[in-house]
């Protein structure tokens, strides 16, 4: 069964960071592209960052370049998402998701993506 599941989630203080892992099961993730999306209440699910599956190269949303980084361990068949500096704006469900074997076209739209984790609450107070 394929399944993603994410894992990290939790309240903390702006300013303060957090670290979220995504693990993988029946799928291999260094064969997809992988990504961080994010969803907070009343608002459109957005991109947050994504991993190239043929290298590492990354992508990240304007609001959290440089704040934070995605990451991947093909030995443990996990995605990380370290988020440092964070804001209240930041609150949200972060879900990962993979695409398809070989996906190279827009890492930054969730239509690219057809596998998805269950989400992981982060919520920021100020």
């Amino acid at each position: 069964q394929v399944q993603l599941v994410e894992s990290g989630g939790g309240l903390v203080q702006a300013g303060e960071s957090l670290s979220l892992s995504c693990a993988a099961s029946g799928l291999t993730l260094s064969t997809r592209a992988m990504g961080w999306f994010r969803q907070a209440p009343g608002k459109e699910r957005e991109f947050v960052a994504a991993i190239r599956w043929t290298s590492s190269g990354t992508y990240y949303a304007d609001s959290v370049k440089v704040r934070f980084t995605i990451s991947r361990d093909n030995a443990k068949n996990t995605l990380y998402l370290h988020m440092n500096s964070l804001k209240p704006e930041d609150t949200a469900v972060y879900y990962c998701a993979a695409t398809p074997r070989s996906y190279s076209g827009n890492y930054f739209s969730a239509v690219g993506y057809n596998v998805w984790g269950q989400g992981t609450q982060v919520t920021v107070s100020s």
